[in-house]
């Protein structure tokens, strides 16, 4: 794992960041990395979490994420060394029912802050065991053959900026109370945070408001909190896990629904292989593009941070949908 641990040199650690590995955007401190710099030290289950943590907790914070840049993060087993990492922790975040092996270790751990951003806002069932959800939106599969268990609702909800930012707000205070020497700081940066989130849900609404037709495709059935907020269809060919292969069945069907709807695209996003959307794509004439489930950061996202890669995939989708 490109993980980067406290009890390492800082020589060591300052040619793992010049490497890029383990870090996770422009607010991380390498630094801090070490036992004894006295930094809130936050273990994050991935990037969206990461994205948070460091954004939050500024200067004052190390995290550290448990999902490498480029893995699939519901394929995630935790090893003894990040079992062992996250018993030094200060605090966990994570997102209960996306990584089942990160909800075991923190289960078990003795970390005294655990933050699951499940319990920060509403899940709610999105897609079925075809991969999508039906008419009426309803959700006939809770657990998928790798064992994923989304029982809890689909925990897809950082790609609604606003659920997004009640999770921010929520983050805020637990570490506003786990460390309340810098309470001050964390109130600030979550409301700078909170602040980008409700401009960049102003962007998507303006942006998707004149469109020739609500129907998108995809691979994964991740986007379903982003079609709810901006009144759209989300068609996946996959379930909620990525993994999923869609039933012959389900690739008529959409083969229909393209055909019926104008649906111009099959997305597929950077961390999982393209070859299912090109295959539908090519027996439709449809053309391919990404659409980002911003589930890591890495040489081929189209954008260094979550706002960049969100942005991104509102042009894609504006391109898609007809938008003027």
């Amino acid at each position: 794992m490109n993980v980067r641990r406290r009890h390492i040199s800082a020589v060591a650690l300052t040619a793992v960041a010049a490497l890029g590995f383990g870090t996770l955007t422009a607010c991380s401190s390498d630094s801090a990395a070490a036992g004894d710099t006295g930094s809130f030290d936050v273990v994050a289950s991935f990037y969206p979490m990461a994205f948070l943590a460091e954004r939050i907790g500024g200067e004052h914070v190390h995290v550290t994420s448990l999902t490498q840049p480029g893995q699939e993060p519901h394929d995630l087993e935790i090893s003894a060394r990040q079992t062992a990492q996250l018993e030094e922790a200060d605090a966990a975040l994570y997102l209960k029912g996306l990584q089942p092996s990160v909800d075991e270790a923190i289960g078990q751990s003795p970390i005294a802050t655990k933050i699951d951003a499940a319990e920060l806002t509403t899940l709610e069932e999105h897609g079925t065991e075809a991969g999508h959800a039906d008419e009426h939106g309803d959700e006939h599969a809770h657990e998928d053959e790798h064992g994923h268990d989304h029982e809890g609702g689909d925990p897809h909800i950082w790609l609604d900026p606003v659920r997004y930012a009640e999770v921010a707000e929520g983050v805020g205070k637990a570490f506003q109370k786990a460390d309340p020497d810098h309470a001050a700081d964390y109130r600030k940066n979550t409301a700078a945070l909170v602040k980008d989130l409700k401009a960049l849900d102003e962007k998507f609404r303006t942006g998707l408001a004149n469109r020739t037709t609500d129907v998108f495709v995809t691979t994964h059935a991740a986007f379903g909190y982003l079609a709810e907020r901006y009144g759209l269809t989300e068609e996946a060919i996959s379930g909620l896990d990525p993994d999923t292969e869609p039933s012959g069945a389900r690739v008529k069907e959409l083969q229909k629904i393209a055909k019926e709807d104008g649906v111009t695209t099959v997305f597929y996003e950077t961390l999982v292989s393209d070859k299912t959307a090109k295959t539908l794509a090519g027996d439709t004439g449809l053309r391919t593009d990404v659409l980002d489930p911003v589930e890591g950061i890495t040489d081929r996202s189209r954008g260094e941070d979550y706002f960049q890669v969100m942005e991104a995939n509102l042009t894609a989708l504006r391109t898609a949908l007809g938008a003027r």
